[in-house]
């Protein structure tokens, strides 16, 4: 049997004007900005004047990610799809891709099978234009910190405490580390340089947990983009650049419109990385969700001891949000592969490597109910080689925690496949939650670590280097001892070794460098080696991706 890649079940799709996708979910259209005839910019001003009543929160997670895969994207919009099936109004609120990972290893990034969201060329792709303006905004502090210091550096900026670096949306190894300014005096500064990819950039974390346009411009004058020769913070307000990377962003705030294959609204927007930054879409894009559907199904980037975590220690804190429910996504292949099986033997059932792979989706589980507080389901995201055997096994082991595990098959069969999924979801909405974050902000940098790495990664506790020591104390004496902890860490692994698979023990997580994201509101803890550009793989997706004499794209998976 012959499967049809995502791109052509979405291209055989026939979408509604996007007028009637906002008639749907009960947006005027008085606040719909068009792009074509299938995408819309939704306007602020929504928020504040619509009288309707704040739906549900639900966020799909998952396990450690692995080579398998997990299908959280795919699940997240088929349990959308499939609550509409049930008969609940629903609106699934997603991050958007970044052509860097379109183009290198992942291909397109909108969903797969028949859970996907569409225009997803468009989407995968130039969508509206909002990582671009990131980029230029970034780019824009850049050269006006490198243009201050051309013309006198009255600030006193040390160029070699520069920590602000430029953005592109694209994997290039080539651009990690550059020397600049080359070619005498009239042409800059010399110093060593480099670029991190768009959704690396803090700007792209300022815009996704702004409010509105003047929180957008507050947090953008906080950004801190190096130390004068005294090591006293420089910022882009400082420096008077932030009112116009405002200006460069104020469309690129307004969340975007879209639908899935089944013409659920979907709304679109933002894309931090989930390892250096909170990995999850924008604040107004699930507010708009929130208000708009009865329930508003979000993800978070990769396992629930990154995304997760920093959906519910740093979004929601920030934003006020509660969720009413919590969807851990897993599959059987990926569990076994957790358990040491081979990646040419993950289709074989395999009890004994299942059940050694189980505690890492358990301690997942565990997190989300006795960490946080919050009821949970279990999602397997169904393959067609797994045995009955090896799904009761994962049944069992996630009832004797007495939660419920249901079966997604919205990848081959869209909604129709999760309506058991969405029953649950439905069924734990109605439940009584205590939701609570897992450390205070009170608590000291190091204790707000120590609480992370024990609670959430298991460990026996952290580890500073004698430069993150020093650094806890410089940020401590400059006001942001008070900011939760972003951590940057391998998405491998509870632990910081990505080779310790499952649920590791008996370690200790390394912290080596702390900074302030002081725009975003937190305070970034690396651990391990954190790539903030990656690069190309040998046989770049790009090499498949191709547009015929008529505009018909092909090779997005």
């Amino acid at each position: 049997m012959e499967f049809k890649t995502d791109i052509q079940i979405a291209q055989e799709t026939v979408p509604l004007k996007i007028t009637e996708i906002a008639r749907i979910c009960g947006i005027d259209e008085k606040y719909i900005e068009q792009y074509g005839n299938y995408k819309a910019k939704i306007d602020l001003s929504l928020l504040n004047e619509s009288k309707r009543n704040n739906g549900k929160l639900v966020l799909v997670t998952a396990i450690t990610p692995t080579p398998a895969g997990e299908g959280k994207t795919t699940t997240t919009v088929g349990l959308s799809d499939a609550l509409q099936k049930i008969g609940k109004n629903s609106v699934v609120a997603l991050r958007e891709p970044s052509l860097g990972p379109v183009f290198g290893v992942k291909g397109g990034a909108a969903g797969g099978g028949y859970a996907q969201v569409i225009p997803m060329e468009d989407i995968n792709l130039h969508f509206t234009g909002d990582f671009h303006a990131i980029g230029a905004a970034n780019n824009l502090l850049a050269a006006m910190l490198d243009n201050h210091i051309q013309q006198g550096n009255c600030l006193g900026i040390d160029p070699k405490k520069i920590t602000w670096r430029r953005a592109v949306d694209m994997n290039d190894r080539q651009l990690r580390n550059i020397v600049d300014g080359l070619g005498g005096r009239a042409n800059g500064c010399p110093r060593e340089d480099g670029f991190d990819i768009t959704v690396a950039s803090e700007v792209m974390a300022v815009l996704c947990l702004s409010s509105d346009i003047t929180d957008l411009k507050a947090r953008l004058s906080s950004i801190i983009v190096g130390y004068t020769y005294d090591d006293k913070p420089v910022t882009a307000g400082q420096l008077k650049a932030s009112g116009a990377m405002a200006a460069l962003l104020k469309d690129a705030l307004k969340p975007n419109l879209v639908q899935t294959l089944e013409h659920t609204p979907a709304i679109i927007h933002g894309g931090p990385f989930a390892n250096i930054a909170h990995g999850c879409n924008s604040v107004i894009a699930t507010k708009m969700a929130l208000k708009l559907g009865d329930y508003a199904v979000t993800e978070a980037g990769f396992g629930a001891d990154l995304g997760a975590e920093k959906f519910l220690d740093i979004k929601c804190r920030m934003a006020g949000l509660s969720p009413s429910a919590v969807v851990v996504v897993a599959t059987v292949r990926a569990l076994k592969h957790h358990g040491g099986a081979l990646k040419a033997d993950l289709c074989t059932e395999n009890l004994e490597a299942l059940e050694r792979g189980l505690p890492n989706l358990l301690q997942h589980v565990e997190n989300i109910i006795k960490v946080y507080s919050l009821p949970c389901v279990v999602a397997i995201n169904r393959f067609p080689m797994d045995t009955e055997a090896e799904l009761k096994l994962i049944e069992d082991k996630c009832r004797e925690l007495g939660v419920n595990v249901a079966l997604s098959e919205v990848w081959a069969r869209g909604g129709e496949g999760g309506e058991a999924l969405a029953r649950e979801v439905v069924r734990l909405c109605e439940k009584e939650n205590g939701f609570e974050f897992s450390y205070s902000l009170d608590k000291s940098i190091e204790e707000k670590l120590e609480t992370i790495c024990k609670r959430i990664y298991h460990a026996d506790g952290v580890e500073l280097t004698e430069n993150a020591k020093k650094q806890a104390a410089q940020l401590k004496e400059l006001g942001f001892g008070a900011l939760p902890i972003c951590m940057a860490k391998t998405q491998y692994s509870f632990s910081d070794d990505p080779k310790k698979l499952g649920a590791p023990s008996g370690f200790k997580v390394t912290v080596r460098n702390l900074k302030v994201s002081a725009g975003a509101g937190f305070i970034v803890a690396l651990t391990g080696d954190i790539m903030t550009m990656p690069g190309l793989p040998k046989v770049p997706a790009a090499e498949n991706i191709d547009v015929n004499e008529n505009g018909v794209i092909t090779g997005l998976f």
